[in-house]
């Protein structure tokens, strides 16, 4: 495998010393880097980060498993050690001094809902054009965005990152780690407003953060739509950014004119410097053919050209747990259709999600069926943002609603009798009425936040 990191470029990033070498620091060749133990393979390099428990408890491990050194604060038996204050710290400096080593054009993406979509979508169309670097999972903190710039090999030519945040403070570092030629901001909305006394104002404030990194003159990529739109223009002008808009609206430099559903796949009308486009999506649901417009504006900020931008979105799979669809045969006999949209929610994500099933065209027989587990860190506002659905649910003429969790509680008393399936407090209370009351032909959404466990009632119907 190609060498990621020598011993030489890992003291020069560092300033550590080693201890344990049985040769010259050159000898030492990482093809990878990990702070998982379990994950370690053979030429990896390892961290000894501090978690629920301490990493250097792990450094045997993954000696034992191949690393080829680990940096840590104190020697251990069983390999080379390169020696630094603090093993986090090392894992910045190992970020920024891969990110000036690789000639690498970067964008990053932020935004309330849609961001690990949007970059994975980003990443397609970089992987058409060259060597192209990303997470390879929402790998978006003050772990993950260092983790994975140490990730980025010298040769890559372009590389997209996510960043994300739960509170203040939080994006601007993580922007400074990756100066990116250009940034996305892919909607802002209530989320994580627990965090934010200011409310849904925090918010935009926050993932404004991201214009703290971007390099002046680079590109700030927004969305036309959303109502803090003027409000985040005039923050990424003052940081010395060019703006570019994407959306619905009049105007916005990627516009989105027509989306519909032919033969289970979305059709796409956009205008896209000066010329109509027209384009097919796996995902049928609208919010990811506006995301795909954001796509095309970065895609063309890190000079990858219009036509491979399209092949690459016509050829992206839906991501698991965010709208990939399964055929799955019931017990009973018949089949359903099960999409999952489990991995996390918020209102904004919410009302996306039951859109693009209210746009579905359900076989004779069935029922849009939606299944919603509780939506999490909404602060005091979270009683009527849960049961703020209830018209949503109508306007997309949902037949039955199965709900778990005390949040969703709020839901169910304001749900009409008419398209009550059932309630429960947790999710996995709820797993066997849902089983029980599925029929054929019905078209099933899973949505909730991770830490309400929409994500088991999914694993449980695909038998994962």
């Amino acid at each position: 495998m190609t060498t990621l990191w020598t011993g030489y470029e890992l003291l020069q990033a560092t300033g550590g010393t080693f201890t344990g070498l049985t040769d010259e620091p050159d000898a030492i060749h990482a093809t990878g880097i990990t702070f998982d133990s379990r994950q370690v393979q053979p030429g990896d390099l390892f961290l000894a980060l501090n978690g629920e428990r301490d990493g250097h408890d792990f450094v045997p491990q993954a000696f034992a498993q191949g690393a080829v050194a680990a940096i840590t604060r104190k020697p251990i038996e069983g390999g080379p050690c390169l020696l630094v204050p603090d093993v986090l710290k090392a894992l910045e400096q190992l970020g920024v001094y891969a990110r000036n080593r690789a000639p690498a054009k970067r964008g990053a993406v932020t935004g309330s809902v849609g961001k690990t979509s949007v970059t994975q979508m980003v990443m397609a169309a970089l992987k058409q054009a060259g060597k192209a670097h990303s997470a390879v999972k929402s790998f978006n903190n003050h772990i993950g965005v260092p983790l994975t710039l140490a990730r980025m090999p010298a040769d890559t030519e372009r590389a997209v990152f996510e960043i994300g945040m739960n509170h203040a403070d939080e994006i601007t570092p993580l922007a400074e780690f990756v100066e990116p030629d250009a940034v996305i901001i892919t909607t802002v909305g209530a989320v994580h407003t627990e965090n934010f006394p200011d409310g849904e104002l925090g918010v935009m404030k926050a993932k404004a953060e991201i214009f703290d990194g971007l390099k002046y003159g680079g590109l700030a990529i927004l969305n036309a739509d959303n109502r803090w739109f003027e409000e985040l223009k005039t923050r990424a002008e003052e940081s010395g950014a060019k703006i570019a808009a994407f959306g619905e609206a009049e105007g916005a430099d990627a516009r989105l004119l027509d989306h519909r559903l032919i033969d289970g796949k979305a059709q796409v009308t956009a205008h896209f410097r000066g010329h109509d486009i027209r384009f097919t999506l796996a995902h049928t649901g609208k919010h990811q053919a506006l995301n795909a417009m954001a796509v095309l504006l970065m895609a063309e900020a890190l000079d990858v050209d219009t036509a491979t931008t399209l092949q690459a979105l016509e050829a992206f799979a839906v991501l698991d747990g965010r709208g990939a669809s399964h055929s799955l045969r019931l017990d009973t006999g018949g089949e359903i259709t099960l999409i999952d949209e489990s991995y996390n929610a918020n209102p904004m994500s919410m009302a996306a999600t039951l859109g693009a099933l209210g746009a579905r065209e359900i076989p004779v027989g069935g029922r849009k069926v939606v299944v919603l587990t509780d939506m999490l860190e909404l602060g005091p506002d979270e009683a009527g943002l849960h049961a703020g659905l209830a018209p949503v649910i109508a306007a997309n003429g949902i037949d039955t609603v199965f709900l778990a969790g005390p949040r969703m509680a709020h839901l169910w008393a304001v749900l009409p009798e008419a398209v009550r399936g059932a309630y429960a407090q947790s999710a996995a209370e709820l797993i066997d009425p849902l089983k029980s009351a599925l029929r054929a032909g019905d078209v099933v959404m899973i949505k909730g936040s991770n830490g309400s466990k929409a994500g088991l009632i999914a694993k449980t119907l695909l038998g994962i």
